[in-house]
């Protein structure tokens, strides 16, 4: 038997928080930073914006449910999972049915054979662990013939919205105090997670700790314990009135592992330092959350920054094809066409697909919305089925010595 609603949480009883900018800024540091480093490694540890995606995720997620569960006592799952589709699927499908067209136009044969061979799996947000099966190392960045090979993290992601939901909808039938029992959870499960890396670890290529769904999940649940009361109000405790200078302490040493990992060399990242640097972000999105008046929130709020992050999704989606595309070793002026190519491609995608979609079309929502989505799949899949497939080399045995 559940506890009178009035008991259950002291949240507010509102689905939605404040909008903070500093989140979006910090979105945008986490974009910039990966795009820089396929852009000819020119941030050796940029690589690291994906955890930094990943903890503010999972931190605003957990919040979002929370908040639903304070208020209603439950998750209503096919209202998240249908907001989550009005809000990643129409950029993804998009980027995925013009990329392969144009992959299919103008790219080599190799790059459209993998292309074909990816897309499913991408659908299915399982590409991690295709890309696992198939042994494709995540490292070699620089002539690469996989145009959606940056589509694990999507998956990753997916994977974890698929999940967590039913977990706190478990979480919530046992009644009271249930942010602790998330917030224990999650750190429990964190730690696995870290256990898994490090027992599965292989120094020569450690591709399958880094992409792994069970070995990343530490970074999205840190994320997700932090926007449980129990660690806002410990934060709170601790720290104070020095969540400032706290603040600029993370930066710096954030930023410095950007500077200083390298991720096919350093051994140290998934022996611990993946998990610190998690943990660091996830302290950072709870602190600028707390105390947005801080100096370092308030340089996040920058507006430039906050609309870098506004685009970040898109900017992710697209910034991998176009390298492939107009790959950066060929020189600065590549790389910054490039860069400003998937920008443009990104901005064009938020105002005339995303935002539309998410925050106008009626036609997105209820038993219409179920038939469009179940449209979209079915065309997709389509084009994956009936798109030709250049032949593969054949190979003159009677030449081999």
């Amino acid at each position: 038997m559940t506890e009178p609603r009035s008991t259950r949480t002291s949240r507010p009883t509102t689905e939605r928080r404040p909008h903070l900018p500093a989140l979006d800024g910090l979105r945008g540091v986490a974009i910039a930073g990966v795009v820089l480093f396929h852009a000819g490694n020119l941030v050796p540890g940029g690589f690291l914006g994906v955890d930094l995606f990943f903890a503010l995720s999972g931190y605003l997620i957990t919040d979002l449910l929370l908040r639903e569960i304070g208020t209603s006592g439950t998750v209503s799952l096919v209202a998240f999972w249908g907001r989550r589709i009005r809000r990643l699927l129409p950029a993804l499908v998009t980027m995925l049915a013009v990329v392969t067209v144009v992959v299919w136009a103008i790219a080599p044969d190799d790059v459209v054979r993998t292309t074909l061979r990816d897309g499913p799996w991408v659908q299915l947000n399982l590409v991690n662990w295709h890309l696992l099966a198939e042994s494709a190392g995540y490292w070699d960045r620089f002539g690469t013939d996989r145009v959606f090979e940056h589509l694990w993290s999507i998956a990753v992601e997916e994977q974890f919205y698929l999940v967590w939901p039913l977990v706190l909808v478990v979480l919530a039938r046992w009644g009271r105090r249930v942010e602790h029992r998330v917030a224990i959870s999650a750190a429990l499960v964190s730690v696995l997670s870290l256990g898994l890396m490090v027992l599965l670890l292989d120094t020569a290529d450690t591709t399958r700790v880094y992409t792994g769904t069970d070995t990343r999940a530490f970074s999205l649940l840190l994320g997700a314990a932090a926007a449980t009361r129990p660690v806002r109000d410990a934060l709170a405790g601790a720290i104070g009135r020095w969540a400032g200078a706290v603040l600029v302490l993370l930066a710096l040493g954030t930023g410095t592992a950007w500077v200083l990992a390298d991720g096919a060399g350093s051994v140290w990242l998934f022996t611990g330092g993946l998990f610190a640097h998690s943990l660091a972000a996830a302290l950072l999105v709870a602190l600028c959350a707390q105390a947005p008046g801080a100096l370092v929130a308030k340089a996040l709020a920058w507006q430039p920054l906050q609309w870098l992050g506004q685009i970040s999704y898109s900017l992710y989606l697209w910034h991998w094809p176009v390298f492939v595309l107009f790959p950066p070793e060929r020189g600065w002026v590549w790389t910054v066409t490039a860069c400003a190519v998937s920008v443009g491609l990104a901005a064009m995608s938020k105002y005339l697909v995303e935002d539309p979609i998410r925050f106008r079309a009626t036609w997105a929502r209820g038993r219409r919305g179920v038939i469009a989505f179940t449209a979209v799949m079915i065309a997709l899949a389509m084009l994956w089925l009936l798109m030709p497939v250049p032949a593969a080399p054949s190979i003159d045995i009677t030449r081999i010595t």
